[in-house]
């Protein structure tokens, strides 16, 4: 049972996966806060267009 204990202990895959799911979540969190200020650009612009043409 110890040496199990001990195999997982030296096994390192998991934190591997944790370090690569958050640099991840990171990116993501990053693309929506840049998409959102972006978004609200896009909409000015196109509000302005509408604003002209009618």
């Amino acid at each position: 049972m110890l040496s199990i204990f001990r195999s997982l202990m030296k096994n390192d895959r998991g934190a591997t996966a944790i370090e690569y799911t958050l640099i991840a979540s990171l990116i993501a969190v990053a693309a929506i806060t840049a998409m959102g200020s972006v978004g609200t650009k896009i909409q000015g612009v196109l509000t302005n267009v509408s604003n002209s043409m009618t």
